[in-house]
C-alpha cells in the first residue's frame, strides 16, 4: 500500500460562477462588471468588485483596473520571441526599471493557424483590463480605433500611426553599400528581406543608391529575395555563389540571412573574407559571436526600446504623441575586406 506524506492538494481556482454566487448575483452581472459593460448600477459594481477581491479572482489586475482605470502594465506586443524582439524587450525592461509599471510580453502568432491581424487581436484580448498601453514590435497593419495608447517600434508599413519608433534603415542600407564599395569591391550582391516591408524596401533603395553614387551599374541578377529569415536566405545564397561570375562581396538585409552567407560560403570551400566579403543589419548578438565576426549595421535595439517607453508614458500623462528615428551605425568586425584581386 503506498501513501502519500507531506504532499498538498493545490487550492482550487475561484471561477466566475463562486463570485456570482457570493455575490448572489448572476454570473452574467459578473461579467459585465469585469468587462466594464453598461447597464450595471454603481452598487451593484462595487459589491461584485469587493467580492472579487476577497475571493481572489484572477487577483485582480482587472479589478483594480476597473477601480482606478490604470493597471500599471505596459504590454510589449511581439509576433514570436526571436532575438531581434527579446532585445528590444530587454531595452523595454530596463526603462521601466525606476517606474511604477510592469512589463507584460505577448507573443501574437505563435499559434497554428492565420495570424494576419494578430496585432489587433493582440489588443482585443489586452487593452484597457490587463494593460494601459502597448509597445508593439514591427507592427503588419497600420492600427486605428485602438482602445488604449501604442506606441509602433519599427512598423512593417512605414510611420504612418501617431506614435513610431523606427531606424534609419535607407541610410544604413547605404553605409553598408559604401563600406563596401570604399574597400573596393564592385560586384555586390544583395539579399533583400521581404518585398512588402518598408523596412527592406528603404535598405535595397540605399544599397541602389550607393552604387549609383559610386558609378557602378547595376546588376539585377545580384539582387535576390531571401526574406529575413535564415531558411529562405539558403537558395539565395547559392544562387550567388554558385556562380561562375559570383559577387566578391554581399550586403544582405538582415543578421540572420547574412550568417546563412557565410554557412553556405564554407560549404563550398570559400573563406570569409578571403574570398567573399560579408555585412549583416541589425546587429544582434550571433552577429558578434560568429566566426568571422559579422561586419553590420547597427540598430539601437536596447535605446530604441527605452525611447518607446518614454514616449509611452508622455502619452498616458496626456503628452503628444512623437515619432522618433533612430541613427543606423556600421559595426566593423573582420566578415569585409578588399577583394583579392584588388589587393
Amino acid at each position: 500500500m503506498s501513501t502519500t506524506v507531506g504532499r498538498q492538494t493545490p487550492p482550487r481556482r475561484v471561477t466566475i460562477r463562486d463570485v456570482a454566487v457570493a455575490a448572489g448575483v448572476s454570473v452574467a452581472t459578473v461579467s459585465k462588471v469585469m468587462n466594464g459593460r453598461d447597464g450595471i448600477a454603481a452598487t451593484t459594481s462595487a459589491h461584485v468588485l469587493s467580492v472579487v477581491d476577497r475571493l481572489g479572482y484572477e487577483t485582480s489586475i482587472v479589478a483594480s483596473s476597473m477601480r482606478r482605470s490604470r493597471t500599471h502594465v505596459v504590454g510589449v506586443l511581439v509576433a514570436e520571441f526571436e532575438p531581434f524582439a527579446l532585445q528590444l524587450l530587454h531595452g523595454v525592461s530596463t526603462a521601466l526599471q525606476e517606474t511604477a509599471y510592469d512589463v507584460l510580453a505577448y507573443a501574437g502568432s505563435v499559434s497554428a493557424g492565420d495570424h494576419a491581424g494578430w496585432e489587433r487581436r493582440s489588443l482585443s484580448r489586452l487593452g484597457g483590463t490587463l494593460i494601459d498601453g502597448a509597445i508593439i514590435l514591427t507592427p503588419t497593419v497600420t492600427l486605428e480605433e485602438i482602445s488604449v495608447p501604442v506606441v509602433a517600434v519599427d512598423p512593417h508599413t512605414g510611420p504612418t500611426g501617431p506614435a513610431v519608433v523606427d531606424t534609419d534603415n535607407y541610410g544604413g542600407g547605404r553605409m553598408a553599400t559604401e563600406h563596401l564599395i570604399s574597400l573596393g569591391h564592385r560586384r555586390i550582391g544583395h539579399l533583400r528581406g521581404r518585398a512588402d516591408l518598408l523596412s527592406a524596401q528603404q535598405r535595397e533603395q540605399g544599397y541602389r543608391d550607393a552604387l549609383a553614387a559610386a558609378g557602378i551599374a547595376i546588376d539585377e541578377s545580384l539582387v535576390l529575395d531571401a526574406g529575413y529569415r535564415a531558411p529562405n536566405a539558403t537558395a539565395a545564397a547559392e544562387a550567388l555563389l554558385d556562380r561562375p561570375d559570383r559577387p566578391t562581396a554581399v550586403f544582405a538585409a538582415n543578421d540572420a540571412t547574412a550568417l546563412e552567407v557565410i554557412r553556405v560560403a564554407s560549404t563550398r570551400g570559400l573563406h570569409v573574407p578571403d574570398d567573399l566579403s560579408v555585412v549583416g543589419f541589425d546587429d544582434l548578438a550571433p552577429a558578434a559571436a560568429s566566426r568571422p565576426g559579422l561586419t553590420t549595421i547597427r540598430q539601437p535595439l536596447l535605446e530604441m526600446g527605452t525611447a518607446a517607453v518614454h514616449l509611452l508614458l508622455a502619452m498616458f500623462d496626456g503628452g503628444a504623441s512623437e515619432r522618433i528615428r533612430m541613427p543606423a551605425e556600421l559595426t566593423l568586425r573582420d566578415s569585409t575586406r578588399p577583394p583579392t584581386e584588388e589587393r
